[in-house]
């Protein structure tokens, strides 16, 4: 078996983290149908994997939510050899039990999001793929039996509601939200975890929990100022949990891409459109998604 080149999408905390942990790192410009990625993919060693990382927000944080190349990212990483995403991202807390700083590795989502690109299939044909398990539950079961490493407490799964941003939820929002049933409100989930479908590739998304979403009141003698460097505190130690459980994800010698696995074959029913009605240059450049 050739060896397993693992994707990750470093988010906000993560982005600029953990690119300097990897080892004699080399920088892709990858080319793809959809434009330029965020930014160059650094592919390179943690211990013994073969990583290929990129940065959501671009270098610096520069790329909003809805600025993001979402597909460009997802197919430039499949383009240079792999198959399964472990995509980590910042997060706010709907639910009591689940605190700042603690770590979710989230099992479904609700898009609201209506700004991006959705589908790399747009003038190729009608293209449905299933995802009513959103992520990649192999990939997911993989992670938690290294949670353990960890001493940051990790939730085995949550509901992430994916909102379009940049700005924040109103109160009644996120108490609407509240009453959905999510666990977790962020902006940048959605949708990169549809796209890694239909890119037939394993995707698994560590959230960070940096605060209560704004469901829960402030202690109004709390000054702003002092709120905000709470959060930033929250995201950073929040963020070193995250490493710490990347780490031992990658140093547990456990196969993360299997080509057995339902995500590798997504596509296989999932394309509508008649053969003959489909266009051969368009079908030649989207390779890469049915390889």
């Amino acid at each position: 078996m050739a060896e397993e080149l693992i994707g990750i999408i470093g988010g906000t905390g993560l982005g600029d983290e953990l690119g300097g942990l990897i080892t004699g790192a080399k920088k892709e410009d990858v080319r793809t149908p959809f434009g330029k990625p965020s930014s160059p993919i650094l592919v390179g060693n943690m211990g013994e994997r073969r990583i290929a990382f990129i940065n959501r927000h671009g270098p610096g944080h520069v790329l909003g939510p809805g600025e993001v190349p979402y597909t460009a990212n997802i197919f430039a990483l499949k383009k240079l050899g792999a198959r399964c995403l472990i995509a980590s991202g910042a997060v706010g807390s709907l639910k009591e039990e689940i605190a700042p700083r603690d770590l979710v590795v989230a099992d479904q989502f609700i898009d609201k999001t209506f700004r991006r690109q959705g589908t790399f299939f747009t003038d190729f044909g009608a293209v449905h793929c299933e995802l009513a398990q959103p992520t990649c539950e192999r990939l997911r079961k993989t992670i938690l039996a290294s949670s353990d490493a960890v001493s940051a407490r990790v939730h085995a799964g949550g509901t992430y509601v994916c909102m379009e941003g940049p700005q924040f939820s109103t109160r009644a929002e996120s108490l609407m939200h509240r009453t959905w049933g999510g666990d977790l409100i962020g902006m940048t989930a959605m949708p990169e975890a549809k796209l890694a479908r239909q890119a037939q590739m394993c995707y698994a998304l560590i959230a960070l929990v940096s605060d209560y979403d704004c469901w829960r009141e402030h202690d109004p003698n709390v000054k702003k100022q002092d709120l905000l460097e709470e959060i930033i505190a929250n995201l950073q130690a929040a963020t070193q949990n995250a490493v710490e459980l990347i780490k031992a994800v990658l140093q547990s010698g456990e196969t993360l891409c299997s080509d057995d696995c339902p995500c590798r074959k997504s596509l296989e029913l999932a394309v509508w459109t008649k053969p003959e009605k489909l266009d051969p240059a368009k079908r030649k450049s989207l390779d890469v998604l049915f390889e």
